[in-house]
């Protein structure tokens, strides 16, 4: 055996470079697209409980007369998805005639820096729906 016919086997640095670069540019591209679906599907789903707790509210002013001073009074605990991004509450209208009840979603932590696009979400008795970022109301809901 000569030592002319031993192989190298391995990569060489050049390879290793090129193999980096290229991951570093997909992950340049797919990060983003990634943060952008994890804002939107904790978004949908604060819009999802705010829904819910306007439904509550409906069902409990025809029991009690009146809307619902808060979520606790309608026997509603925010599932842990939006717990942790947004500030759900409710509140009745001050002096409005008939009355009527908002209920906000408010974002917190990575969420709001992240989704400034829509910032605090709102809902009424009349299912008009608020949104205070540039996007408004149909860049949101």
């Amino acid at each position: 055996m000569s030592l002319i016919s031993i192989q190298q086997r391995g990569f060489s640095l050049i390879e290793l470079m090129i193999v980096v670069a290229i991951i570093g540019i997909l992950a340049a591209i797919a990060l983003p697209a990634y943060n952008s679906y994890i804002v939107r599907s904790n978004r949908n789903a604060a819009q999802s409980y705010m829904t819910e707790v306007a439904n509550r509210q409906q069902r409990y002013l025809l029991d009690a007369r009146a809307y619902a001073a808060d979520i606790g009074t309608l026997g509603l605990a925010a599932p842990a998805e939006v717990a942790r991004n947004y500030t759900i509450a409710t509140a009745p209208k001050a002096g409005a005639t008939p009355p009527g009840f908002t209920v906000t979603g408010t974002p917190k932590g990575t969420q709001l820096a992240r989704d400034t696009d829509c910032g605090t979400l709102g809902l009424d008795e009349t299912g008009a729906k608020t949104a205070s970022g540039s996007k408004g109301v149909g860049g949101c809901w």
